[in-house]
C-alpha cells in the first residue's frame, strides 16, 4: 500500500484503520478509539494555549465534534494527529481572537506521531471579519450534537456555547449554585462525547 511506503508509524496506520471504518459505518467504536487515543493530547494542548480549565475542556469538546463531522474529508497525506491538533489549534485561536486574549504567549509547538512540529502561528488581529462566519460555524457544528442531549442538559449547553454566557452567570441565569453548574456542564461535555463518538443511542 502507499501509506506503508510514505513511513507511516504504526499507530497511524491503525488511525487510518480506524478513520476507514469510521466514514464506511461499520464500527462505531472507531470514534470512541479515536477519541480515547487523542483527547488527553488535545486538551493539554489548547490548555497551553488559554490556561483555562473550563474553556480547554469545552474547546477540545469542539475540536473533536468538528473532527468528526469532517472525517470523511481526510486526506492520508498525514498523520490523524497532525490534521486533529490542526483543527483544535484554529478553533483555539478563533476562540482566543474572539475575546481578544493576549496572544503573546502562544508561540507553541507540538510534535505529531510523525515526529513533525506542529507550529501554533497566531496573528495579532482584533477585527478579523471572518469572526461572526466562524462563530456560526461552531454553532452550527456544536448542535449537531446538542440536539441530542437530555433536555435538563440542553438548556445549559446552549447557554455557555451559543449564548456564551460565563459559568457565574448561567449559574444566576438558572438560580443554580456555581458548582451545580459546572458539575452538570461537565457531565453535558461527557454526553457530547458520548454522542460525538456514536453511542448516543446508549443516553
Amino acid at each position: 500500500m502507499e501509506i506503508n511506503e510514505r513511513g507511516f508509524s504504526s499507530k497511524a496506520l491503525e488511525d487510518f484503520e480506524l478513520i476507514d471504518k469510521a466514514v464506511l459505518g461499520l464500527d462505531q467504536q472507531a470514534y470512541a478509539m479515536l477519541m480515547k487515543r487523542y483527547k488527553k493530547a488535545v486538551y493539554f494542548m489548547i490548555l497551553k494555549m488559554i490556561r483555562d480549565t473550563d474553556d480547554a475542556e469545552d474547546l477540545t469538546m469542539e475540536a473533536f465534534a468538528k473532527a468528526f463531522k469532517n472525517l470523511h474529508k481526510f486526506k492520508k497525506d498525514y498523520t490523524f494527529s497532525t490534521w486533529l491538533f490542526r483543527i483544535a489549534t484554529n478553533n483555539t485561536i478563533d476562540f482566543i481572537r474572539k475575546k481578544k486574549l493576549k496572544t503573546m504567549s502562544l508561540n507553541t509547538s507540538m510534535t505529531d506521531d510523525g515526529g513533525n512540529s506542529v507550529t501554533i502561528d497566531v496573528e495579532d488581529d482584533d477585527n478579523n471579519p471572518q469572526d461572526e462566519f466562524i462563530r456560526s460555524q461552531r454553532i452550527e457544528m456544536v448542535r449537531i450534537f446538542v440536539d441530542k442531549l437530555p433536555a435538563k442538559y440542553r438548556k445549559l449547553v446552549e447557554l455557555r456555547y451559543f449564548d456564551e454566557l460565563s459559568y457565574e452567570e448561567i449559574a444566576q441565569e438558572l438560580d443554580k449554585p456555581l458548582g451545580t453548574v459546572k458539575a452538570q456542564l461537565h457531565r453535558s461535555r461527557e454526553l457530547l462525547y458520548e454522542i460525538a463518538s456514536g453511542k448516543e443511542d446508549h443516553i
